[in-house]
C-alpha cells in the first residue's frame, strides 16, 4: 500500500515521484532537464543508487535504493561537520528527506529565476513507495519508462529523450545501475521484450498514485 510519508531507510528500494505545484510545468527548456539531473547527482548520488528515471513536463519519477547505513552516515557526518561520534548522526530519515528537499529547492530557485516567477514549484510532501520484491521492481521500471506513452507524448518508450530507457542499454558509462536492472530482466532481450508490452491495468493499480 502507498504511504507518501514513509521514511527513507538505508538499503531499501523506493519509487519516488512528484508533480509541479498545481500541475505547473517544471521543465520549459531542454537545458532544464539536464540541470535537474545535474542537481540530482550533486545532492543525492552520494546517498542512493539510481535504477530508472523519467522526467515529464510537469512531474518526475525515480526508482532508487538508499545506500547502506554506514555510507549515508559518513556522508552526513562530513556534510554537517560533525565528529565521527555516532551521536552526531541523528534522525537519518529526516536528514535524507531534507536532502531531497535541498535538491528540489536548488532546482526550483534556478527555474524560478529563469521564468521570473516566485512561489513553490513542486507539490508539498515528496511522494514515495517502498518496493520489496523483484516483480514490483520490474513493473516500476516499465511504468516509469512507459510514462510518456501513458500520457500521450510518444507512441513508444524509446522515443522519449528524458528517461533512462536508452541509458540502461547503452555501452557508454552511466550513473544508472544498468547491470542490476538488466539482471532483473535476465538481460537486454528480456528488458526490451518487457517494454514492448502495453502497461496493464494491474500494474497501473500497483504503481500509480497521483
Amino acid at each position: 500500500m502507498s504511504n507518501r510519508r514513509i521514511p527513507f531507510s538505508a538499503g531499501r528500494y523506493y519509487h519516488v515521484y512528484n508533480h509541479g505545484n498545481a500541475n505547473d510545468s517544471i521543465f520549459k527548456k531542454e537545458e532544464n532537464f539536464h540541470y535537474f539531473l545535474q542537481k540530482y547527482a550533486e545532492y543525492l548520488f552520494p546517498i542512493l543508487e539510481t535504477y530508472a528515471y523519467c522526467l515529464m513536463p510537469n512531474h518526475f519519477h525515480f526508482l532508487i535504493r538508499m545506500r547502506e547505513e554506514n555510507v549515508i552516515e559518513e556522508f552526513f557526518t562530513k556534510k554537517l561537520n560533525a565528529s565521527s561520534d555516532p551521536q552526531g548522526f541523528k534522525n537519518p530519515a529526516d536528514l535524507i528527506s531534507r536532502q531531497w528537499g535541498n535538491f528540489l529547492n536548488a532546482y526550483a530557485k534556478a527555474f524560478n529565476k529563469q521564468e521570473e516567477r516566485s512561489g513553490s514549484l513542486f507539490r508539498n510532501n515528496l511522494k514515495r513507495k517502498e518496493i520489496n520484491n523483484q516483480s514490483y521492481l520490474k513493473n516500476t521500471v516499465h511504468y516509469i519508462h512507459f510514462n510518456p506513452v501513458h500520457h500521450g507524448f510518444t507512441k513508444d518508450v524509446s522515443e522519449w529523450s528524458y528517461s533512462s530507457y536508452h541509458s540502461i542499454l547503452s555501452a557508454k558509462q552511466t550513473r544508472i545501475n544498468k547491470e542490476k536492472v538488466l539482471s532483473w530482466f535476465e538481460g537486454e532481450d528480456g528488458y526490451r521484450s518487457f517494454h514492448k508490452s502495453n502497461i496493464s491495468r494491474s500494474i497501473l493499480q500497483e504503481v500509480e498514485d497521483f
